[in-house]
Formats: C-alpha cells, structure tokens, sequence
C-alpha cells in the first residue's frame, strides 16, 4: 500500500491527505519518490517541461527512471508542487535531464525493456506494450507514440518502416523504430523520405540515432 501523507494547501490553508504514487520499475520492483514531509508544497503557476520530472532510483537495482514530479490539486484551484528529498538536490527541481541509463541486452525482452526505458527517458512516461503487432518485435504506445522493437537477427527492411508510419498515421502519432540488427539501405531511404526516427540498439541497451529523425527526437 503506497504511503498517505498530510498535505496543506497554502493558498486556502485547506488540509488534504496525499496517496504517494508508485511506479513499476523494469525489473518489475515498485518505486515511489521520497517526499520530503516537513517541507511546505509550492504552488504551481507555471508548468516548464524539464522541471516536471524527477529522477527515482529503483531499491532493488539501482537503475534511476524519470516518473511525473507528484502533484495535488486543491478544490480551491491551487496545483501543489510537493517537495521531495531529492539525492544531490537542495529540494527543487533540477533542469538538467540526467544521462540515460541503460540496461545490458541478453534477450529480446531485454532489447523491449532498454527501448522503453529510452522512450520514458525522453519524456514518455506513460509507455506500454501496445495492443497491435507488427510484422515482427514488439509494439509499445504512449500518449502520441507508437513505437516497433525489432529484438531479431534480421535488418529492418522497408516493410517494417512502412507499416510503423501506417499505424502511426492512423492513430495520429509520431512513430519510432528500434533495431537490434540495424536496417537495410531501403528502410534507411524510406525513412528519411517519411522522417521516422530509427534507432539502433547495442547489447549495452544503449539506443543509437541512425536517421536525422532520431537525433532531432533524442536531442528532446
């Protein structure tokens, strides 16, 4: 059961009592940001991309996944911005985004889990297993995201390019693409011609941009 802590609202004085969230970890261990419980929440006037997110190490593997800065709306319209005991931090919210971390690829769903790990990296915390499959791998979804994992020992060819740019079309989203065998030079042609982002996976699960595409996602 996650952790309940006392919240006051300093807009309305309003006492609340605040669910901490958990996340599921790629290891499958549930983790939960650290509130700071004597702190005072500030309230949110101006929402800014990079300060949204905070840094949580995973207990069981270390591993350190970005997941959403908890928040409390009040009745009275204030946002509450909660403040957390934040390693390295004097208790605000860094802007710098912290280097990736990625997981040593053994089999194909190590090669599913370091992309989706990438994916959360860059800003998509909300990434699953989508409910399609493509011709081969693996399909994950976030909120304007459909992305293919390709695990096998094949080059991507055109085909698999072709069908992520239909799926993401139709559900009016950016498409990604992961390989672990790379592409063959006509994936690497109608990629750029549709700018998919393609990325190559390495056994380290570190992701590495093919196609301009890729950069300019990675780059944020």
């Amino acid at each position: 059961m996650s952790e309940r802590v006392p919240v006051r609202c300093p807009a309305c004085r309003r006492e609340h009592v605040y669910r901490v969230p958990t996340f599921p970890c790629a290891c499958g261990t549930p983790v939960a940001p650290a509130l700071d419980v004597s702190g005072e929440p500030t309230r949110l006037t101006r929402r800014v991309w990079h300060e949204s997110w905070v840094t949580v190490p995973c207990p069981r593997c270390s591993l350190r996944s970005q997941w959403p800065w908890p928040e409390l709306g009040c009745p009275c319209g204030a946002v509450l911005r909660l403040p957390l005991l934040v390693p390295g931090d004097a208790g605000g919210p860094s802007a710098a985004r912290p280097a990736f971390q990625p997981v040593t690829i053994r089999t194909p769903l190590d090669a599913v889990t370091a992309a989706a790990l990438y994916l959360r990296w860059l800003g998509h915390p909300d990434v699953r297993r989508a409910d399609q499959r493509p011709p081969s791998g693996v399909a994950l979804a976030a909120r304007g995201l459909i992305a293919h994992v390709d695990p096998g020992p094949r080059t991507a060819s055109t085909r698999e390019v072709e069908c992520l740019w239909l799926t993401a079309m139709s559900e009016s989203a950016q498409g990604v693409h992961f390989s672990l065998a790379g592409y063959d030079p006509a994936a690497l042609d109608l990629a750029e011609r549709l700018s998919t982002p393609l990325f190559l996976l390495d056994r380290t699960g570190m992701p590495q941009a093919v196609n301009g595409a890729a950069d300019t996602l990675a780059e944020g």
